[in-house]
C-alpha cells in the first residue's frame, strides 16, 4: 500500500482538479484550494505521520509559500502592464519593433526579445513584462494573438531552461559536479545556446505559427486593460506617445538589475573575485525582483500620469484596479502552487524515481524521463531539475558523455507540460487573457514541443560530439 498510495493521492488530485475547473466551472481560486485540500486530505488517510487536522495549515502554509515568491512580482507586473498600455508607451515599442520587421514577421521581434530576456531573468518576469507587449501588437495588427502569446512563451521558457546563469541549470551543474561547477559552466553555457535557440525556433515559431491556424484567440479585458483601451492606443499618432527610450525604461531598469545581480553572483560563486564580493549586497538588494519589478512598476505609472495628463486621484484609481486584477491573479497563482506542493508532499516523485533509475535505457533519456514524469506530477520545475540532479549525480563519471548534456536532458524533461498543477500555468493564462482550454493547447502544447525538441537535439549532439569540451 506505501508504494501505491503516492499514485492514488496523485490519480485522485487529477480527478479532482478536472472535475471541479472544468466539468463543474468553479471559481479558478476555489477549485485549486478544494482540489489541494482533498489531496491533503487523501494524504493523511494514506500516509502515517501525517495528520487530518494538520492539512488546512499546510495548505495555506503552501499557499503563503507561493505568495510570499510571486505576490509583489505579480501586482506590480499589473501596474507594469497597465502603465505600459494605457500611457502607449507598449505601442509605441510595438512601433518600434515593426520598423524592422513586416506585419507577416511581427512574431520574429516578440521571440527575439522574449528569448534574450529570459537568460538573465526568470521566464514568469519576462512574460510580465512582455505580455503588454503582445496585446499591443495583436490589436495594433488586427489577428495573430495566438502566435505572439506562443512566441512570447516558447523564446523565454527555451532559454530560460537551458541557458546559464538562468537558476535551474546553473543548480543542476552545481549538483552533478559540485567539485567542478567552473569548469563545466562555460560547456554548459555553449551546449545550453545550441540547444535552446533551435528548440525556441520549433517550439515558437514554427509551433506558434502552425497552432494559429487552428486557435483564434481573441483579446480580452486583462490585467486591468481593457480591449477598448488598446484599440485607442492603437489609434495615436505618434506624436502623442512616449519616446522609445521612456517606454522601454521599466523594462531595461528591471532586467539590467536582476542581470547584474545573477551575473554577480554566478562569477562570485565560481571564482574569487573580492572586488565583485564587495558589490555583492548591493546587487542582491537591486537585483530582487521584488524591488526591480517595484522600481519598473514606479517608471512605468509615472510614465502613465505625464501622458494622459489626469488628476492624481484617477491615476491612484486606475492603479487599484490594476492591483486588484493582480490581486486576483496572484491569488490563483499561489493556490495552483499549494495544488502542486499537496501533490509532492505524497511522494509521487520518489516513486517515479525509484521505479525509473534502473531501467535499461540511455542514461540521458532516463535522466529526461525521471525529470518529465516529476514535472508532470507535482509542477514544479526547479523541483524536477534539483530532484533528478541528485538522482543522477553519482552516475556522471561513468556515463561516457559531458556533464552538460546531462544538465539539458533534465532541463529538457523538466519543462514538459505545464498544466494545472503548475503556478507558470496560471501566471499565462491571467496575464494573457486565455481561457483554460486555450492555455492548454498553446501553453501546454508548447511546452511538450519544448521538451522533445530539445530532447532529439541533445541525443544528436551527444552522439556526434559525447566528449567535445574534455571532462575529467
Amino acid at each position: 500500500m506505501v508504494a501505491t498510495a503516492p499514485l492514488v493521492a496523485f490519480g485522485i488530485g487529477i480527478v479532482a482538479v478536472v472535475l471541479f475547473l472544468v466539468v463543474w466551472d468553479v471559481p479558478t481560486f476555489i477549485g485549486l484550494t478544494l482540489s489541494a485540500l482533498l489531496v491533503g486530505t487523501v494524504n493523511a488517510m494514506l500516509f502515517p505521520g501525517i495528520t487530518a487536522g494538520e492539512i488546512p495549515d499546510s495548505v495555506a502554509t503552501a499557499f503563503g509559500d507561493n505568495m510570499a515568491s510571486v505576490g509583489i512580482p505579480i501586482l506590480m507586473a499589473a501596474v507594469i502592464g497597465k502603465s505600459m498600455t494605457d500611457s502607449g508607451a507598449a505601442n509605441r515599442i510595438v512601433r518600434t519593433f515593426q520598423s524592422f520587421v513586416s506585419d507577416r514577421n511581427a512574431d520574429i521581434s516578440l521571440w527575439v526579445s522574449s528569448s534574450l530576456l529570459s537568460i538573465p531573468v526568470f521566464f514568469d518576469n519576462v512574460f510580465y513584462l512582455m505580455a503588454p507587449l503582445a496585446r499591443a501588437m495583436r490589436a495594433r495588427i488586427g489577428d495573430n494573438y495566438t502566435l505572439y502569446i506562443v512566441v512570447v512563451g516558447g523564446g523565454g521558457v527555451a532559454m530560460h531552461a537551458f541557458v546559464p546563469p538562468t537558476p535551474g541549470p546553473l543548480a543542476v551543474a552545481q549538483e552533478i559536479t559540485p567539485d567542478q561547477t567552473s569548469s563545466i559552466l562555460g560547456p554548459t553555457i555553449l551546449v545550453g545556446l545550441a540547444v535552446a535557440i533551435p528548440a525556441a525556433l520549433i517550439s515558437g515559431i514554427l509551433f506558434g505559427r502552425f497552432i494559429n491556424q487552428y486557435i483564434d484567440i481573441p483579446l480580452r479585458d486583462a490585467m486591468g486593460t481593457t480591449v477598448e483601451d488598446l484599440e485607442e492606443q492603437v489609434a495615436k499618432s505618434d506624436s502623442n506617445l512616449p519616446s522609445f527610450a521612456e517606454s522601454v525604461l521599466p523594462v531595461v531598469v528591471a532586467v539590467a538589475f536582476i542581470a547584474a545581480s545573477t551575473a554577480v553572483n554566478t562569477l562570485t560563486a565560481a571564482y574569487s573575485i573580492p572586488a565583485l564580493e564587495t558589490v555583492q549586497p548591493i546587487t542582491d538588494y537591486l537585483g530582487n525582483v521584488n524591488l526591480s519589478l517595484t522600481l519598473a512598476a514606479v517608471i512605468a505609472a509615472l510614465t502613465y500620469l505625464r501622458m494622459d495628463d489626469f488628476p492624481r486621484s484617477v491615476w491612484e484609481d486606475e492603479l487599484t484596479d490594476a492591483l486588484r486584477n493582480g490581486g486576483n491573479i496572484a491569488a490563483i497563482t499561489a493556490a495552483g502552487g499549494a495544488f502542486g506542493a499537496m501533490l509532492a508532499e505524497a511522494g509521487i516523485g520518489d516513486v517515479v524515481a525509484s521505479t525509473l533509475q534502473n531501467f535499461g535505457i540511455g542514461i540521458l533519456v532516463t535522466a529526461w524521463l525521471i525529470a518529465a514524469i516529476i514535472r508532470v506530477a507535482q509542477g514544479s520545475v526547479t523541483v524536477a531539475m534539483l530532484t533528478t540532479g541528485g538522482i543522477m549525480a553519482p552516475q556522471v563519471s561513468s556515463m561516457g558523455v559531458h556533464p552538460a548534456y546531462l544538465v539539458m536532458a533534465i532541463g529538457s524533461g523538466a519543462v514538459i507540460c505545464s498544466w494545472f498543477n503548475d503556478s507558470g500555468f496560471w501566471i499565462v493564462k491571467e496575464i494573457g487573457g486565455l481561457t483554460k482550454a486555450e492555455t492548454l493547447k498553446t501553453w501546454t502544447t508548447l511546452t511538450t514541443v519544448l521538451s522533445f525538441s530539445s530532447l532529439v537535439m541533445i541525443l544528436v549532439y551527444s552522439t556526434l560530439l559525447p566528449d567535445p569540451f574534455g571532462f575529467a
